[in-house]
């Protein structure tokens, strides 16, 4: 589940348009995304002009961020599920039961890994 909080004035449309963006950062790290992976995403405003007060009989103003105003957010969400999923990989511990263990990925194997294969850097 990946959850996206923001305190940008985005109504129910961009949200949706939002947790779709976290999954992408999801996808970037290999998921498949397929049937049954249980893979989902939601996403959630904080900005006081957007709650609702009730007993208020006066209606409520809002302002809401304008649709070109919300690719950077697309972008930060991405790139947050993308390194949250990274962290938890590499911050995991060996854990056991009685079933079995499973051991936590070789920090320093991965790195060389990655140096060895990474593509070149453009000066």
């Amino acid at each position: 589940m990946i959850v996206v909080a923001t305190d940008a004035p985005l109504d129910a449309r961009d949200l949706r348009r939002l947790a779709a963006r976290a999954v992408l950062g999801l996808a970037r790290t290999g998921s498949s995304y397929s049937n049954g992976s249980g893979d989902f995403a939601v996403a959630f405003s904080t900005h006081p002009s957007l709650r609702i007060r009730f007993g208020d009989e006066q209606p409520a103003t809002r302002s809401l961020l304008p649709t070109d105003g919300v690719s950077p957010l697309f972008q930060a969400a991405l790139e947050a599920t993308e390194e949250a999923v990274y962290n938890s990989l590499l911050k995991a511990t060996a854990v056991s039961s009685a079933v079995g263990s499973a051991e936590a990925l070789p920090i320093a194997r991965v790195r060389e890994l990655l140096e060895r294969y990474a593509a070149p850097r453009v000066p």
